[in-house]
């Protein structure tokens, strides 16, 4: 009757244990989920946001993002780290559909034009690097064209000549658009054009 009573005993405390340990998985499982959600919930909450001109703008892996009709672009600046630009230039249907043509030197710069013109949204039909008819090709393997066609140029100048003219240019001249600035500020000068084409900033 005893070792009966010790089996019951044994498997009472068997089972308690069971609970108890089963109990608490379950409470880590459920507080790991809510850990999660709570997680994402702040992430999502403390993403930065900007406004510009009805445009919400968020940054997500180092670029500030924004949807216009059904097209994604992304920038590495917003609209409030760059230059107005108060020269007259072409809007985003101008480039729709067809070749869009592109010198320069700065990667950074090009690759701006080249994911928010092609690569991401497939506006231009394709983007292709070419020559400025007139002036010196140093790859021969390039196309030489005019401002008959849609064509980007994008120039580098020094610190002195930035200095006398205190800013970056942009300028339209038929189909050619030249982009001017030192080295460091060409991509927010390139945002500044791409901001301008889209109809974001005036």
């Amino acid at each position: 009757m005893r070792k009966i009573t010790e089996r019951t005993n044994e498997e009472k405390k068997t089972r308690r244990n069971q609970f108890l340990v089963g109990g608490l998985l379950i409470l880590v499982m459920v507080l790991s989920v809510l850990g999660y959600s709570l997680g994402r919930n702040n992430q999502e909450e403390e993403a930065e946001k900007v406004i510009y001109n009805g445009y919400e703008f968020t940054k997500t892996n180092d670029f500030w993002t924004t949807t216009i009709g059904s097209f994604q672009f992304s920038f590495k600046y917003n609209p409030y780290e760059t230059e107005k630009i108060s020269s007259q230039i072409n809007y985003l249907n101008t480039y729709s559909n067809k070749p869009l043509y592109l010198s320069g030197g700065n990667m950074e710069a090009e690759t701006e034009i080249y994911r928010n013109l092609f690569y991401q949204t497939g506006i231009a039909q394709r983007v292709q690097y070419a020559c400025l008819q007139g002036e010196k090709c140093e790859d021969g393997s390039f196309p030489i064209k005019n401002c008959t066609d849609n064509f980007v140029i994008i120039r580098e100048n020094n610190q002195s000549d930035i200095l006398s003219q205190n800013k970056s240019e942009i300028k339209q001249q038929d189909g050619c658009v030249f982009i001017t600035g030192i080295s460091e500020n060409l991509t927010s000068t390139v945002d500044s054009f791409l901001f301008k084409i889209m109809g974001i900033s005036e």
